[in-house]
């Protein structure tokens, strides 16, 4: 089967990727990227580089293309996720604190993490949310509850 990207690493390149391997201080998924473009050079096939180095045929594929496409640092750096929006911002965090700030209902002692998000569902300020987001909430207002 004919390539649409091949790879042809010049004689920098090569040595800049055996440098990144065995220096070891980069993430994984670079070094498994810069063994999957030497072997990719050396004329190994897709299917031959997954099975050595443990990773999918697209995988290959996909490290193929972005440095045919963009390069050498485009193919071995990941590209920044976007920013999830929050669950609690602004009335619905200060609700959040005033109820963590307020008596606990009856037959408990304080409120707990659980406790609290399962009220911000039941009154319906969100549809769901997690203890740690609660947690991390309470956090970052410098809430100590305990």
């Amino acid at each position: 089967m004919v390539k649409k990207y091949i790879v042809d690493l010049s004689e920098d390149e090569v040595s800049q990727l055996q440098m990144l391997i065995k220096k070891g201080k980069h993430k994984a998924r670079t070094i498994t990227r810069a063994h999957i473009l030497l072997m990719a050079s050396e004329g190994q096939t897709d299917q031959a580089i997954a099975d050595t180095v443990r990773v999918h045929i697209s995988t290959v594929e996909r490290t193929r293309e972005k440095f045919v496409m963009g390069g050498l640092d485009f193919a071995l750096k990941d590209e920044p996720h976007p920013p999830k929006k929050s669950k609690l911002e602004g009335k619905s965090e200060a609700f959040l604190i005033a109820t963590a700030c307020s008596n606990p209902p009856s037959g408990r002692v304080r409120w707990t993490m659980q406790l609290l998000a399962d009220h911000l569902v039941e009154i319906g300020i969100v549809d769901s949310i997690s203890d740690e987001t609660v947690r991390q909430t309470l956090k970052k207002t410098i809430l100590n509850r305990g």
